[in-house]
């Protein structure tokens, strides 16, 4: 019965918590506190203190620990679904629809348009990031990892997560 009602704790703000994270949170306290009393009010605002110190969307953070709290890993793996469950059911059926009329004219001009617009933030996004690391690391290291990331995800074919991986690795290593 806890893994039902840790489902409902979260799957519940993220249906009714319209703009993210910081609407959501009072209704996740409405439920982890007042409905289920799993958690007091001094409690709650400790570990959403704690979620906010650490990187990443607050409320599924603060699924896993709730749910891990009441419900051990399983309990943990069920909020945090729970919390991502509404969007993944919304994203799914609205890239269904998207499939379903892809052949009509307003779909391929909305895709039209949006590609360009998403190409543009990559392209900044790149450029901070690229501006970033030559403060930091320096030049010689930007491009070294640059190259090789290069190298192992077009020439190697290596997946683009163990490149990540490779790249953090490097970073502890030669520039912690």
């Amino acid at each position: 019965m806890i893994y039902l009602q840790i489902f409902w704790a979260f799957f519940l703000p993220g249906i009714l918590g319209y703009g993210g994270g910081p609407s959501t949170i009072p209704l996740i306290e409405a439920e982890v506190v007042d409905r289920y009393g799993w958690m007091t009010t001094s409690e709650f605002s400790e570990v959403l203190a704690m979620g906010n110190a650490l990187p990443g969307p607050i409320a599924t953070k603060m699924a896993g620990y709730i749910g891990y709290e009441m419900g051990g890993t399983l309990g943990a793996a069920i909020g945090v679904f729970a919390s991502v469950a509404p969007s993944l059911v919304l994203m799914i059926g609205l890239l269904g629809l998207l499939m379903k009329h892809k052949e009509s004219p307003k779909v391929k001009r909305m895709t039209m348009i949006v590609r360009p617009v998403i190409a543009a933030l990559l392209a900044v996004m790149a450029y901070d990031f690229f501006i970033e690391s030559y403060q930091g690391p320096g030049l010689l290291q930007t491009l070294f990892l640059a190259a090789a990331s290069l190298l192992l995800m077009e020439k190697m074919n290596v997946h683009p997560a163990y490149v990540i991986a490779g790249s953090l690795l490097y970073g502890a290593i030669f520039l912690g």
